[in-house]
């Protein structure tokens, strides 16, 4: 096999070595890297980052409040330890938080330099009439035509215009295995910084320096530009609500200690304040965001958006297309059975002449079939060959003599036959439908005769080419698991309705829709979203376009079509259409766990309740001993305790933040009721115990 022929590895055992990609581990923190860490840490110390953070705002507002008491103490000849030690911790509190999201920036920021450094350093060779002149990649214009040749790397993102080249994507997909790519198939799109193994090839650009899918990826992994997603814009206003209220709740215990009698410094205001807002979750949410936009990245898909990412989590129907998805996509001839009068010998030649021109897999194994077969027919010089089109559903040739030939579905070869006078036996309905019920594709051949003064019957039947494909190995679970997850997933197929309801049983979907066409994919989609729910679908040819511009989550292949990239909202690098499913649980994981994590968060809080009120309390209102339940060391000691375990609790939680919670196949209701007793319940009785392990340390020394 030559090396253009090379196709990726579209088979399942790729899919699950994919999936089975090691977690991210932590390198060890060098000197170097560490002194970098807390210098970024520093850094994002300025008010207008911390501004972006609403929670740590504040928090950063009450270390500056404690630093200026701590300073008045030591300036007035007070003691001032208590005042120091919460501030120190305080600040603490804001250097790990700035720390979470430094190490989850850091681990695509690598990347991103490598990425830039091929894209800057990128060069064209762009025709200027008849001749090339060399310029630089930023230089190039919308509309350009450039050529590339073996060994050359591609400038640009654009479409193949003329030729054909293997190319090496390792660039961007970190497989190193070539792919084919060719002018007017939907595999004709290129992206810049990939390299073009053989042949020349002629690109017209379609992206500009500045917008190809090198600068999108860049853009992505740089967490700092990160844009907020509309559920973490959410989750953000809800933080800061809860602030806003334990602030006020917090200004008015000032007035009520006076009234009991009862002297409470504003430190110990401030570091109540610290512990009962929800510290713990607005310092790990950057991180978790940014996370989850790196196990997508890591997983070779390019999302427009953080919105993309999340909107997968929340998917109810999955549209799949049969091809390449559920099977392998390699739709072969292994038969030619002939109806009626007609002979096999006949059939193998008409379906060989009709399928000469036929530039998909199908029309070629149709030829190398027939070829095995002993065909030697060939189209003459004033044949014309009529391409597939989607709408006609047939291919073919026309005679010079007016002798017409043509391949295709059963209902469109049955309605060129009866056009012409023709009859469309049944017998060719029975062979149809037992083809169909085995799972392959059916293809009708049929002929029309030259005119002559008989008055028979032009147009006739020759009978059926079945086209195997295989059912992907694996799939039938994989669909099983998103079923638990609560996705209904659909084949949408242009075959027949048995050989689709074949491969929907075998396969394990919940529906299927047959003979679909473009028009009828949008009309799909817009019916499923009429009915409230959230639907995701990939493509990678031109007519998939409007529909992957109206599915809330649109995946298109990087082998496509620049129209289909430009429709979706993310593009698979690996151009494998069963990552739909693993978007899915990227989604899933993500949500889950900035779930998880904002519920440990808020029953955090509970516990330092009982930990900060008594001990503040207790003198003016001695029945509030009953809720001192910890029964801690003294009222500084409880403070403190609170405070250090509100700092140390956000470190110990970066790596569950950065590799995400471990999810099972299970209803959003089901992962709720599992979530609510392991996050809510442990994050109610954790802080107990580790704060009356830190007061017992602080006892030895207070």
């Amino acid at each position: 096999m030559s090396s253009l022929s090379k196709q990726p590895d579209d088979s399942m055992a790729s899919v699950l070595r994919r999936s089975r990609k090691p977690r991210a581990r932590f390198a060890p923190l060098t000197g170097r890297s560490l002194l970098r860490l807390v210098g970024q840490a520093i850094i994002r110390l300025d008010p207008r980052s911390l501004a972006r953070n609403p929670v740590m705002f504040v928090v950063g507002v009450g270390t500056l409040v404690t630093l200026w008491l701590t300073g008045e103490a030591l300036l007035g000849g007070r003691p001032f330890g208590f005042d120091l030690a919460i501030t120190a911790t305080l600040l603490f509190t804001l250097l790990f938080a700035n720390a979470a999201e430094v190490i989850a920036e850091a681990r695509g920021r690598a990347q991103a330099d490598s990425l830039r450094s091929t894209r800057d350093h990128l060069l064209a060779n762009r025709l200027a009439g008849e001749r090339e002149e060399q310029v630089a990649a930023r230089d190039l214009r919308m509309g350009d035509r450039i050529r590339v040749r073996a060994g050359e790397l591609i400038p640009a993102d654009g479409e193949i215009v003329e030729g054909a080249a293997s190319i090496n994507e390792s660039a961007v997909t970190g497989e190193s295995a070539p792919v084919l790519r060719e002018a007017g198939t939907d595999n004709s799109g290129v992206t810049a910084g990939t390299k073009v193994l053989s042949d020349v090839i002629l690109i017209e650009v379609t992206a500009v320096f500045g917008q190809t899918l090198l600068d999108r990826m860049i853009a992505l992994v740089e967490g700092a530009k990160r844009q907020k997603t509309p559920n973490e814009i959410a989750l953000t206003v809800l933080l800061t609500a809860l602030t806003l209220v334990f602030l006020v709740v917090v200004a008015t215990l000032l007035p009520f200690a006076r009234f009991v009698g009862t002297e409470v410094s504003p430190t110990v205001l401030v570091a109540l304040l610290v512990c009962l807002i929800p510290t713990t979750i607005g310092g790990l949410l950057p991180a978790i965001g940014i996370a989850g936009m790196d196990r997508a990245m890591r997983a070779n898909l390019v999302a427009k958006s953080g919105k993309a990412v999340e909107v997968a989590g929340n998917i109810d129907t999955l549209l799949l297309d049969k091809t390449g998805t559920v099977t392998y996509g390699d739709r072969h001839a292994t038969d030619f059975r002939p109806v009626g009068e007609a002979t096999e010998t006949r059939l193998r030649d008409a379906a060989l002449l009709a399928s000469l021109a036929d530039p998909t897999p199908e029309g070629k194994s149709i030829v190398a079939l027939a070829r095995e077969r002993g065909a030697s027919a060939a189209a003459g010089v004033d044949d014309r060959f009529v391409p597939f089109s989607a709408r006609t559903r047939l291919s073919g040739i026309d005679r010079p003599d007016g002798g017409r030939i043509r391949k295709g579905a059963p209902d469109a070869i049955r309605r060129f036959v009866t056009e012409n006078g023709g009859f469309y036996p049944e017998e060719t309905t029975r062979v149809v439908e037992e083809v169909a019920r085995g799972g392959a594709t059916p293809l009708v051949v049929a002929e029309l005769l030259p005119e002559d003064d008989s008055g028979a019957d032009r147009g006739r039947v020759l009978g059926v080419v079945p086209l195997g494909d295989i059912i992907k190995p694996g799939i039938k679970e994989r669909f099983a698991r998103l079923r638990a997850f609560g996705v209904r997933t659909v084949l949408i197929t242009g075959d027949n309705a048995l050989t689709a309801a074949a491969i929907a049983a075998e396969a394990g979907l919940d529906d299927y829709v047959a003979e679909a066409t473009p028009e009828q994919k949008l009309e799909l989609i817009r019916r499923e979203q009429a009915e409230g729910r959230l639907v995701a679908m990939m493509g990678d040819g031109t007519n998939d376009a409007p529909a992957l511009a109206k599915a809330d989550l649109g995946l298109a292949m990087n082998s496509g079509t620049q129209a289909a990239k430009e429709a979706g909202n993310m593009v698979d690098l690996d151009s494998d259409p069963t990552k739909l499913l693993e978007v899915v649980e990227i989604g899933k994981q993500l949500l889950v766990t900035r779930g998880a994590l904002t519920t440990f968060s808020l029953a955090n809080d509970v516990a330092k309740y009982f930990a900060i009120l008594p001990a503040v309390f207790v003198a003016g209102v001695p029945a509030m001993a009953a809720l001192d339940l910890m029964q801690l060391h003294s009222p500084e000691s409880a403070v403190l305790a609170a405070v250090i375990f509100n700092a140390l609790v956000i470190p110990l939680l970066i790596p569950f933040a950065l590799r995400g919670v471990r999810i099972r196949p299970s209803s959003a209701d089901a992962l709720l009721r599992r979530n609510l007793p392991i996050y809510g319940l442990g994050g109610l009785l954790l802080p107990f115990i580790a704060i009356k392990g830190i007061d017992l340390g602080l006892s030895l020394v207070i």
